[in-house]
């Protein structure tokens, strides 16, 4: 043992390494790992040195780590959270567009190399890295309550909405279409524009709706009034829309204005659980996944009770495959809490069967269920795209931190749409309120004419 360089006289501490010793431990650890696993991206030190993970790497991708303290603080706390916090600040970087860099992390190699690992090797290895003490990451975006939302005493929509939504609408305009439509595009071909893909969306789900001049038409979470707007200048619609956000309804209702609709299209700060009246048509896009599974009886009761008889209900809403058990569908993974905590507090995901469920025992019949999951991959792919084209607005706007996590965020959506990990629905639905036809045409014809 060595004397300690903090304590005095005959006090001792473990061998003090040199940055020499830890920047040779990280490339012989990088060496031996990349020896088996035969990766196509390399490890830049904090020296500069860069070190193939393979024989074949692609020079565009690239994984930064900016000191020693850095893989200590992650060997003494090996967490997602605290990963996430040092990609945040900045402490380790991924170069190269995030969503191409997972599909090559993601090739797939042979299981069998992992088992050649010489873990005694490894460990002395990490030794000198594991006592370096800095490069310590805190982060303070966190949803400050409980982020969770299944204790109703605690849970708070409003709170929840604004967390994610209000952030700011000159950062969401950044990369979000012309009508600021924040939910999957319609991909008639993959090589549409995300504002041609919006049109489409917005015009698809009005011919679901089988809309009609003069018809009540209600947007449950209208966001920045782009469906109403749309519903209402192309099918003469009554159109009202509600969302719990105070920016997205100062935007909409200058969007209103500006168009000249105030005639036709209204819009407030709402809970949907206090509407009365009576409307014969009823969306929710992408206001779905903020329910709350236990909540989803009182959701599709109301909505419900504001359609008239043969009303019709599209519900659009991301989903998650079903569980083997309950215990396993109510378990949250940690990934899935760091969403919770940082992005989006209070949203739980459902499966489409037991949405399905659900709305047939709240009075609906259900008429049409079309899977949308490769669209949002091709939607969010756009948007994580154009946020990284005007990165320097968006820190400007939010700030580095929140800009990287919410990069990391749509690329790690775009992914998981296109993997098949996540999924989502479009359910659309008539309220039977009383036996006979329920009004639907006969085939989806109507829908591509």
């Amino acid at each position: 043992m060595q004397p300690s360089a903090e304590g005095g006289r005959g006090s001792f501490s473990m061998p003090l390494y040199s940055n020499q010793d830890r920047l040779s431990a990280a490339r012989r650890i990088v060496e031996h790992v990349g020896a088996l696993i035969d990766a196509r991206f390399s490890v830049r030190l904090w020296d500069g040195q860069t070190i193939p993970l393979g024989r074949n790497v692609d020079t565009d991708f690239q994984v930064a780590i900016n000191g020693p303290g850095v893989i200590g603080a992650l060997l003494r706390r090996p967490t997602y959270e605290n990963l996430l916090a040092h990609y945040v600040r900045g402490h380790i970087d991924l170069h190269g567009d995030l969503i191409d860099f997972a599909a090559v992390a993601r090739e797939k190699r042979p299981r069998h190399k992992l088992k050649q690992l010489d873990r005694r090797y490894l460990l002395k290895q990490l030794l000198p890295l594991l006592l370096a003490r800095k490069d310590e990451a805190a982060l303070a975006h966190g949803y400050a309550d409980d982020a969770v939302g299944r204790d109703e005493s605690r849970r708070d929509n409003r709170a929840f909405i604004r967390f994610h939504y209000d952030l700011s609408n000159e950062f969401y305009a950044l990369f979000l279409d012309e009508a600021m439509q924040y939910s999957c595009a319609y991909f008639t071909d993959p090589a549409n524009s995300l504002d041609q893909a919006q049109r489409d969306k917005l015009e698809m789900i009005c011919r679901k709706l089988r809309l009609a001049p003069d018809e009540r038409f209600l947007d449950i979470g209208c966001g920045w009034g782009g469906l109403v707007c749309y519903a209402a200048q192309h099918y003469a619609v009554r159109a009202h829309g509600v969302t719990l956000s105070q920016e997205q309804l100062d935007y909409a209702r200058a969007k209103i204005q500006r168009l000249g609709l105030a005639d036709r299209v209204t819009v407030e700060l709402r809970d949907y659980a206090t509407l009365d009246g009576e409307y014969d048509k009823i969306a929710s896009v992408g206001m779905f996944e903020h329910i709350g599974i236990a909540n989803m009886p009182q959701y599709f009761g109301k909505l419900n009770s504001l359609l008239r008889d043969r009303g019709l209900l599209l519900n659009h809403g991301i989903s998650r495959r079903a569980k083997p058990s309950q215990r396993a569908a109510r378990r949250i993974r940690p990934e899935r809490r760091m969403l919770l905590k940082y992005v989006f507090p209070g949203s739980e995901l459902d499966n489409v069967g037991h949405t399905i469920d659900t709305m047939e025992i709240c009075g609906f019949e259900v008429r049409d269920v079309e899977a949308w999951r490769e669209h949002y991959a091709l939607t969010t792919r756009h948007w994580y795209r154009r946020l990284m084209a005007r990165r320097d607005e968006a820190i400007r706007f939010v700030g580095v931190e929140k800009f990287r996590m919410w990069a990391l965020y749509l690329a790690g959506v775009s992914v998981g749409f296109d993997s098949g990990s996540m999924h989502i629905c479009q359910v659309l639905a008539s309220k039977h309120g009383s036996k006979g036809a329920s009004g639907v045409p006969l085939t989806r014809a109507d829908l591509y004419a």
